[in-house]
Parts: structure tokens; C-alpha cells; sequence
């Protein structure tokens, strides 16, 4: 038999899933629990609530990497939009209560892994913007097709293919065109291989060739 904090994760869950008022009441009474319960294990309901959605995307955030940073990056793309058509209310939990000047603390592993997969582009020479940029683009276009995708009474694949080369090409040099090797992407892909291997350089090299080579990279 579960314990009651796992009762009130699922009921939570279930309630969230049904569109239902996910109250106080609500959620002991489906769980079998008293409210002093909730309030010892998850302090108040929006404890508890975003304990639901942050154990929820914890599972649509666990990939392995392939060793082919493109694979992963078009994996990443449609395990997302998957979970967002799959868990609506757990997606529109997420990505539906943005505030102004305040990233969403429950979705930011998902953005530095992201921000990784883009590194490990870099460092192969496939990079055409900064890390960083590229993760916001693609984080941003894949919300914006998930998003749109739940509210389509026929989810529509192909759009979300087609935005996510579009994306992809956006911020990549792909296998099927020819990577020329501008002042840039020779940058770019510098500042990756040694972001992940500085050698011997100080603190404050690093600092200045960063900086040299962020200006060389425009």
C-alpha cells in the first residue's frame, strides 16, 4: 500500500489529469488523509501541486545521451511535445502560469540540459549561435508547437517536424549542408571545447578568451 505521501501525489495527479478543482478537500478526501498530512509533508497545497509537476517532469526530462548531439536534440524535441499532449493539465501547470522576470524554477534542468546538448554541438564544429541563444530558441519554438499541438482537436505531427527543423536549421549547421568553417563557427566551437577542457589557463584567461572569442562568434 502506498504511503500517504505517495496517496497525495496521485491523487493530486488525478485531479490534475480529470480538470477537476484541485482543493485542500479534494485531494485528502481522494487520498484517504487529514489536511494536517499535507501540510506536514508538502507545507500547503502549492507545495503539494508543484511536487506533482516537478515529479512529472522529471520523467519527461530523462534521456540518455546517443552520442549524437542532432539525434538528441530531435529526440528532446518530440519527448516534449509527447508529454505535453500526453499530461495537458500537468503541461499547462508548467509552462501556463509564467510570471514576469521569474523563470520557472521546476523547468530550468530541462533548459541547462538543453543548453548542454547545444555544447556538445559546438564542440563538433555545428554550432552557428552561442549555446545559450540556441537553447532559448529551441525551448521557445517547442513550447510555442506543444502549446499549440494540445489545442488542436487532431494533433497535427507534421507541423511539429516541420518547426522543429525549421528550429533546427535555425541555430545548426545539419549533416545535409556543408558546415563552412567561418570566423564564427571556428569561435563557437573554440569556446565549447574549452569550456569543457580549460588546460592550464587562469581563472582570468579564461575570462578574457571567453570574452574575445563571445565577440568573435558575432
Amino acid at each position: 500500500m502506498r504511503n500517504a505521501r505517495d496517496r497525495l501525489l496521485l491523487a493530486t495527479a488525478e485531479l490534475l489529469e480529470s480538470g477537476a478543482a484541485v482543493s485542500t478537500r479534494a485531494v485528502c478526501d481522494r487520498a484517504g488523509v487529514q489536511a494536517p498530512t499535507l501540510y506536514h509533508h508538502f507545507g500547503n497545497k502549492q507545495g503539494l501541486i508543484d511536487a506533482v509537476a516537478n515529479h512529472g517532469f522529471t520523467q519527461f526530462t530523462a534521456v540518455e545521451s546517443s552520442g549524437d548531439p542532432l539525434d538528441d536534440l530531435r529526440e528532446g524535441w518530440d519527448r516534449h511535445v509527447r508529454f505535453g499532449l500526453e499530461h495537458p493539465s500537468f503541461y499547462g501547470l508548467l509552462y501556463g502560469r509564467a510570471e514576469p522576470g521569474k523563470p520557472c524554477a521546476v523547468t530550468a534542468p530541462a533548459h541547462a540540459a538543453l543548453r548542454e546538448r547545444f555544447t556538445a554541438a559546438a564542440a563538433r564544429g555545428l554550432l552557428k549561435v552561442p549555446a545559450a541563444d540556441a537553447a532559448e530558441q529551441l525551448f521557445a519554438a517547442n513550447i510555442g508547437i506543444t502549446l499549440t499541438l494540445i489545442s488542436q482537436p487532431e494533433p497535427d505531427f507534421g507541423l511539429s517536424a516541420r518547426v522543429r527543423e525549421a528550429a533546427l536549421a535555425g541555430v545548426l549547421h545539419t549533416p545535409s549542408t556543408e558546415a563552412s568553417t567561418t570566423r564564427a563557427s571556428a569561435a563557437l566551437t573554440l569556446r565549447a571545447l574549452v569550456d569543457d577542457d580549460p588546460g592550464d589557463l587562469t581563472p582570468g584567461e579564461r575570462g578574457l578568451l571567453g570574452e574575445l572569442l563571445e565577440r568573435l562568434a558575432r
